[in-house]
């Protein structure tokens, strides 16, 4: 019994005693669609509660489903129950739910044009960004330049290279591509380098006393030992990576989730725009959540 005795569950309460309360837009408001989708929160919420045991995980999950609620109360209370908020540029949770059921083929399609293009050009920039950080942090004469080198041309936005990348490349693909590569690029290559730069020297020394060969001093030795600081370069990379895909679709796109925020909003249809914001937020932290756990599998070693 405890466990349904909680402020997340009291928080869920407060919602469907809200819709009680009558609308007070003028145009629909579609309660329904918000009422179900809090619901199917909730009994999903209570399945983790009961298969999971109490500790840090579910705490967490009980805050985030918590600060949900909190905001899909204010949401509704701002706008379908009080028009607090201008009725254009706020619509109701019910309708952005409703208008996404309605686009779900336009936004799945979006989503997968997005993440392939993004997939693409991270994956280059890490194949080609991983093995020359490591040459430049075990080689001195190369580190010294290549840190001059990273210094300038990392200092440079990514964003400027969209116009060029759009008026020199064949196909927007190519170009977004491209974009995604230089944005992922220097954050990984450096952190690559640095964290070569941060392995212990006894390391180094016991590999070079067992005769160990180049190719496996690089990426059996070096590699492994800079795991941790690579994902620290791979994370800002893949962020930048979002933020430069979607200004690159905003700019030129004609397909993507970037594509579909700018199109409706030259339309002034908010509800789209709201969708559209949503859903990338959605992708982003799914894939983040995604790398996360891929990182913490690769870097188990050091729990």
């Amino acid at each position: 019994m405890k466990k349904f005795l909680n402020i997340t569950n009291l928080l869920f309460f407060i919602f469907l005693i809200i819709q009680f309360l009558p609308d007070q837009y003028s145009k629909a408001t579609y309660g329904r669609d918000i009422l179900l989708f809090v619901v199917i929160l909730e009994v999903a919420f209570l399945i983790v509660t009961q298969v999971k045991q109490a500790g840090e995980k579910l705490t967490t999950i009980k805050d985030i489903v918590a600060i949900a609620y909190v905001f899909l109360i204010a949401w509704q209370v701002l706008t379908a129950k009080t028009a607090f908020l201008n009725e254009i540029l706020f619509p109701p949770p019910g309708a952005v739910i409703q208008q996404f059921f309605t686009d779900i083929e336009k936004i799945t399609k979006g989503i997968q044009s997005s993440i392939l293009i993004i997939l693409q050009g991270y994956l280059l920039a890490m194949a080609v960004a991983i093995p020359l950080g490591l040459l430049g942090g075990w080689s001195k004469r190369l580190g010294n330049s290549f840190q001059y080198v990273s210094k300038f041309l990392g200092s440079i936005p990514p964003i400027v290279y969209i116009p060029y990348a759009i008026a020199l490349l064949p196909t927007f693909r190519d170009s977004s591509v491209f974009v995604i590569f230089a944005a992922s690029f220097w954050p990984i290559f450096s952190s690559t380098m640095a964290g070569v730069a941060n392995i212990e020297r006894k390391i180094l020394d016991s590999a070079k006393a067992l005769n160990v060969g180049s190719l496996s001093m690089l990426f059996q030795v070096m590699l492994p030992a800079s795991l941790p600081q690579i994902f620290i370069g791979c994370n800002q990379g893949l962020g930048i990576s979002f933020i430069l895909l979607t200004s690159a679709e905003m700019i030129g796109g004609k397909e993507g989730l970037g594509f579909y925020i700018k199109y409706y909003s030259d339309f002034g249809d908010f509800t789209r725009i709201l969708v559209g914001i949503l859903v990338l937020g959605i992708v982003v932290s799914v894939l983040t959540l995604f790398f996360n756990q891929l990182q913490r599998y690769l870097l188990r070693w050091r729990q």
